[in-house]
């Protein structure tokens, strides 16, 4: 059976990276005020295009939230995100993963044992929950406002501010099997914002099942989770495999997981922010 390789490093939430790349020489940070629309994007435009650093904005005018870019913005900063040098290493550990789930059952005695082993190992990578977290130390719901937020305007005939790097989490109806998505979510005013997913998408599925039933379908978006976590909602990963599992699988550790505090789903307990409603059928 094939052995299994855990991440070395694992960033437990979004600051632990951002600390870390800091301390490497990697992020600058801009204390002049900067406006979401437009001005953030273009900097960071230049600045990716150019391999320049991670960009932490103190003041974005406006807000009194601060916004990060460019985190991802390397080969080495992406490595550095999944607890490999290269990311050649990353494939190597994928590749050994996936060729562990889909060899046979052995059928020798020392092999069944070695498997047991294994199996106690992904124990240890799948998502834990927990009672309280981060993401839940300040809870707004009556005045919550996703005018609250810093989100960025990118380009000029851009139909309005998009949130580009959030975390959709669904859970199907029928199945109760959840699906964790990265779909890009225009904001329409401070209560409402549109869902941009394709027919063939695990979410696009779960909504026709709740469709189906003339029924809301609940929706909680987690925004600012440790990095293995965002890459894992964007990873073509095999039919079946929780992306939570397979961040914990990166992480050498299970991504602690909250109930949600107005939906029946379960939420990232240390992102930045989370974003509980829900899509109408009508």
């Amino acid at each position: 059976m094939g052995q299994l390789e855990a991440t070395s490093v694992a960033f437990r939430d979004l600051r632990e990276f951002i600390s870390f790349v800091e301390q490497r020489g990697q992020l600058n940070r801009v204390r002049t005020g900067v406006s979401p629309e437009l001005e953030i994007t273009e900097i960071t435009d230049r600045v990716v295009k150019s391999g320049g650093p991670a960009l932490f904005f103190e003041k974005v005018t406006g807000y009194s939230m601060p916004v990060v870019t460019n985190l991802l913005g390397t080969e080495q900063r992406m490595a550095w995100a999944l607890g490999v040098d290269t990311l050649d290493g990353l494939g190597d550990k994928v590749r050994g993963l996936l060729k562990f789930v889909q060899e046979p059952l052995p059928s020798s005695m020392m092999d069944k044992l070695k498997v047991l082993g294994a199996l106690a190992e992904i124990s240890s990578y799948a998502p834990k929950s927990v009672s309280k977290g981060a993401s839940q130390e300040v809870v707004l719901t009556d005045d919550a406002s996703l005018k609250r937020l810093p989100v960025l305007k990118c380009w000029p005939l851009d139909g309005g501010p998009f949130i580009t790097l959030p975390l959709v989490i669904t859970k199907d109806p029928q199945t109760g099997k959840r699906n964790v998505g990265m779909y890009r979510m225009q904001v329409y005013d401070a209560r409402t914002a549109g869902l941009h997913w394709h027919a063939h998408k695990d979410a696009a599925a779960h909504y026709r099942h709740t469709e189906e039933k003339k029924q809301p379908m609940p929706v909680a978006v987690a925004l600012g989770t440790d990095p293995a976590t965002i890459y894992a909602a964007t990873a073509p990963l095999p039919l079946g495999m929780d992306e939570l599992f397979f961040s914990g699988f990166l992480r050498g550790s299970g991504v602690e997981m909250v109930k949600a505090k107005t939906v029946d789903l379960e939420v990232p307990a240390n992102a930045e922010i989370i974003l509980e409603g829900y899509v109408d059928p009508d």
